[in-house]
């Protein structure tokens, strides 16, 4: 149909002028319209394109909710996981599953036009959805920027690119302020505990290993590959760290932390400098990263301040 008005439109002898000038135009918006599609590259480096701006998302990841509400598409959001606890208006939002498997049945009934995951959330599940042609955005940032960069993608995709844009904005600007004040700080040897038994910790590509670095702290395990890996006491004890911090919800301090107590000979009680911080903001990696990273950093320095 287009061919032939174009056709017509090139040929006609003694058509209006006005009339050639509106078929133009109309050829033309269909032109862009067509060229229009969304595009935004995830974090596995896939690229998610949308013929429209989303406007039902199903989030399959807590932080992954996190961000789409942080990028202006909260009223989009039509399922999440039971565990996406934040914002408060995220309880309220259909179930679509729980760490341990995903109601697919329900997924597929809510019609959604983008499904927004990481990597551990049931992937041969996630992958059905794949096969049924719902477009797939995989949040894993590699690095603490990567979360502003999430926003960005997920309000490109959503077409709230403005809200998304200036919470990135105010996201980074916080990140420079805090590397700012600890850049030439006294480093402060840190073991981050996430749990007990067992024991594990964050390896060094971690990304509160990172937001360690930005505070002054060296996470004494730095040099492990993964992201989560267990540990023993002998190792912990062999590393000799100036601080222990623990994350926990809502950073209630946990008994656990205070076992450390018996070895009175290790730097970290010896001065004092057991800490807890809020898992809730750290362990994900959503916008409320930063406010995280602002406690870790106080409970670094409370550590810098009481060693010899």
């Amino acid at each position: 149909m287009k061919e032939r008005a174009l056709r017509w439109l090139a040929f006609a002898p003694m058509t209006s002028a006005a009339m050639r000038a509106a078929i133009a135009i109309a050829l033309f918006g269909a032109v862009i319209s067509a060229r229009a599609a969304l595009e935004a590259v995830d974090d596995t480096g896939a690229t998610v394109t949308l013929a429209a701006p989303a406007s039902r998302i199903v989030s399959l990841a807590p932080h992954a909710t996190e961000l789409l509400y942080a990028a202006g598409a909260g009223d989009r959001v039509v399922g999440v996981l039971a565990t996406s606890d934040w914002p408060p208006e995220a309880l309220a939002k259909p179930k679509v599953g729980d760490s341990r498997a995903l109601d697919l049945e329900r997924i597929l009934l809510l019609k959604p036009d983008l499904v927004v995951t990481w990597p551990f959330a049931a992937p041969a599940q996630v992958g059905v959805l794949t096969a049924r042609g719902i477009p797939v955005f995989i949040a894993n940032p590699a690095t603490i920027d990567g979360i502003a960069k999430d926003m960005e993608r997920l309000g490109t995709l959503a077409g709230t690119m403005g809200t998304a844009s200036s919470r990135a904005a105010e996201f980074r600007a916080k990140l420079g302020r805090l590397s700012a004040t600890y850049a030439a700080m006294k480093t402060v040897r840190v073991f981050y505990e996430i749990w007990d038994v067992p024991l594990y910790t964050i390896g060094g590509r971690h990304l509160i290993s990172q937001a360690l670095t930005v505070c002054g702290g060296e996470n004494v395990f730095a040099g492990l590959v993964l992201p989560a890996p267990g540990v023993n006491v002998e190792a912990v004890l062999a590393a000799k760290p100036d601080a222990i911090i623990a994350g926990a919800d809502g950073a209630v301090r946990p008994a656990w932390l205070d076992d450390w107590k018996r070895w009175t000979t290790l730097p970290a009680v010896a001065h004092g400098n057991l800490f807890t911080v809020d898992a809730n903001l750290l362990h994900r990696a959503g916008p409320r990263f930063i406010d995280g990273m602002e406690t870790l950093c106080a409970a670094v320095a409370k550590a810098r301040a009481a060693a010899p």
